[in-house]
């Protein structure tokens, strides 16, 4: 049994895997969710679209990704003068 749908190269996993939402969310929606892959991957998804695509990275694409945000490379991303369209 297939526990994937698969949408243009990113996959959604079975409802049954445990997703974790950062505790700094708020009500607002806006908000990504990660989980443990039966592959063996890390997922993330928009935590407002739960039956949509989720990104999978390899775990150590995930702990690079994630150093990258501690160190701050990504912040220009969240200020004002970067959101263009929005």
């Amino acid at each position: 049994m297939n526990h994937f749908l698969h949408t243009w190269g990113m996959v959604r996993p079975a409802s049954a895997s445990p997703w974790t939402k950062s505790s700094l969310s708020h009500a607002n929606g806006n908000c990504v969710e990660v989980a443990d892959l039966p592959s063996g991957q890390v997922g993330m998804r928009d935590s407002k679209d739960v039956n949509g695509p989720v990104l999978k990275f390899w775990p150590e694409e995930w702990r690079t990704f994630l150093d990258g945000v501690r160190n701050g490379e990504f912040d220009h991303f969240a200020t004002s003068s970067s959101r263009i369209g929005l």
